[in-house]
């Protein structure tokens, strides 16, 4: 396929930054004779996420409050869209283009039920062309940056010429809910943060960074409830059966079959999802990047992944922008072959092969 190149996405992070010990603390005061606390809590660390950024202070009643659903689907989206619409507005003073430049409009945005949704809201608010092609994805979670990016280079080649806007908006924090007790749900609480992104997908570069060469996207068979949201009168939750922490490895032979397809046998960069340390290190082995490399060259390769989930943890479809933001702070060498790869609820996968340019 033609080449499909990304420019560096602009991440919007909300003003509330958020310890792990301060979700602990939060925790505790909330449940303080639940049984086995103690383990969950040790659980939770184990993310490895240190900080992450919330829309609201943690104490808001639409966090850790007793908000009910409507209050928490209307404060979701309306910080949804600001940090959305900030990143985009971001995004094309960059690039030194207009609003009336873009062509198509991708966006992905799960964490709220809103119709008109998004992409409606991004042509009102940025001043798209009213015939601007929508492609709005809202039921993505966690894989829908990746498929985003996807659907926008698969766009490009349909539509040379063309330029593609792709933003993507989470708050990941309107599933904090002390209605869950399970360990998942522990573990989720310290594991999300809220953000927005955005990108442009063109048929020629922008400036230096990511080329897509080819698209891959993957639901592994009888996968729907290893990872799934549940609506209830308070609010969204996310839930995981036991198999989910096998998915990444479930999925490698599809993924390493489309690599031998294209003829990738040295991943030397990654774009990687930052979804928590099972999901990283499932797929650094299931690559042979510990194999090839040894541990210390792995992490290397996927140093960006790990230092987003650490200091700003799993921002849901918005984390392998903000991966690749990263990544255009630290890059690697021109001509270097890399991976794109977003996964998320049931199990999908969405990315693709792609060269760094200078």
């Amino acid at each position: 396929m033609p080449s499909a190149y990304v420019s560096r996405p602009r991440i919007a992070l909300p003003a509330h930054r958020v310890t792990v010990d301060e979700i602990c603390a939060n925790i505790q005061s909330a449940h303080p004779t639940l049984p086995r606390l103690g383990a969950m809590l040790r659980y939770a660390r184990h993310t490895q996420v240190a900080t992450r950024h919330f829309t609201r202070p943690l104490a808001d009643r639409t966090i850790s409050g007793e908000a009910q659903i409507a209050e928490r689907n209307e404060v979701a989206f309306a910080d949804a869209a600001d940090l959305a619409v900030h990143a985009a507005h971001q995004c094309l003073d960059d690039t030194d283009l207009r609003a009336s430049d873009v062509d198509c409009v991708i966006t992905s945005h799960t964490t709220s039920w809103t119709v008109p949704g998004l992409d409606v809201h991004l042509i009102e608010e940025l001043g798209l062309r009213p015939d601007v092609r929508r492609v709005p994805l809202s039921t993505l979670g966690c894989a829908g940056g990746a498929h985003a990016l996807t659907a926008a280079a698969d766009h490009v080649t349909a539509h040379p010429g063309s330029t593609v806007l792709v933003v993507v908006a989470e708050m990941l924090s309107t599933v904090y809910s002390h209605h869950d007790t399970s360990p998942q749900a522990m573990i989720y609480k310290t594991l999300f943060g809220d953000s927005g992104g955005a990108c442009l997908v063109t048929s020629e570069p922008l400036g230096p960074g990511l080329r897509i060469d080819s698209t891959w996207q993957y639901v592994l068979p009888d996968s729907r409830r290893r990872y799934a949201g549940r609506l209830d009168a308070h609010g969204l939750h996310f839930d995981s059966e036991k198999s989910a922490i096998n998915a990444v490895t479930d999925i490698m032979p599809a993924l390493l079959n489309y690599l031998k397809e294209q003829e990738i046998d040295d991943i030397q960069f990654t774009v990687l999802h930052p979804g928590g340390p099972r999901i990283i290190e499932d797929a650094e082995r299931g690559l042979g990047l510990d194999q090839r490399n040894g541990l210390e060259d792995s992490a290397k390769v996927t140093r960006h992944t790990w230092a987003t989930l650490r200091e700003e943890g799993n921002l849901g479809g918005v984390g392998v922008l903000a991966v690749l933001a990263r990544t255009h702070d630290d890059p690697p060498a021109d001509g270097t072959r890399g991976l794109l790869l977003g996964v998320g609820p049931g199990f999908a996968a969405a990315g693709g092969t792609a060269t760094w340019q200078t």
